[in-house]
């Protein structure tokens, strides 16, 4: 057994961090403004994109709109006190694409998309150890849409030529 008093190193201090607990408003807050920001970003790939990103983009519209409706039910639910909506896109428009200087408006998505998934992967994997059973069983029930989804932003981003940067 590890000596709990010393700092975890290598792949196990990775999964230590995804087991820490997250607390149920806390997740709602998080996810629900990561859903906006996945929302708001791909509305712009609809403007701005090219057919592939835009196949995506509309994917991700419906995908994160279903589940954000989700999380407001939860939330009213069980009684969480949440940001209102406007606080909610104010911290989604601080997460939303921004296109770096000599990178195609494709390519700055589809990085985007990556990150923006395997940040929201871990997030979900937080919660499927909360001790309320509704939540926990969204955030499993979610995560194979969200690795779904993150394979889907890996070739899209490879077919872009954003994974080369």
């Amino acid at each position: 057994m590890r000596d709990s008093s010393q700092p975890a190193t290598g792949p196990a201090a990775g999964q230590a961090d995804l087991e820490r607990d997250i607390e149920d408003e806390d997740f709602i807050e998080e996810a629900s403004a990561k859903g906006m920001a996945e929302i708001e970003t791909a509305n712009m790939a609809l403007e701005n994109g090219t057919d592939a990103v835009k196949d995506f983009a509309q994917r991700m519209i419906e995908d994160h709109g279903k589940a954000n409706k989700k999380m407001q039910e939860l939330a009213q639910k069980h009684d969480l006190d949440i940001s209102d909506e406007a606080t909610l896109m104010d911290k989604a428009k601080a997460m939303t694409l921004q296109v770096r200087d000599g990178e195609s408006f494709d390519e700055a998505y589809a990085n985007n998309q990556v990150n923006a998934h395997e940040q929201t992967i871990e997030l979900f994997q937080r919660a499927s150890n909360s001790d309320n059973a509704d939540i926990s069983a969204f955030a499993k029930q979610t995560l194979p849409k969200l690795e779904q989804h993150l394979d889907m932003a890996r070739e899209l981003a490879e077919e872009t030529g954003a994974a080369n940067d």
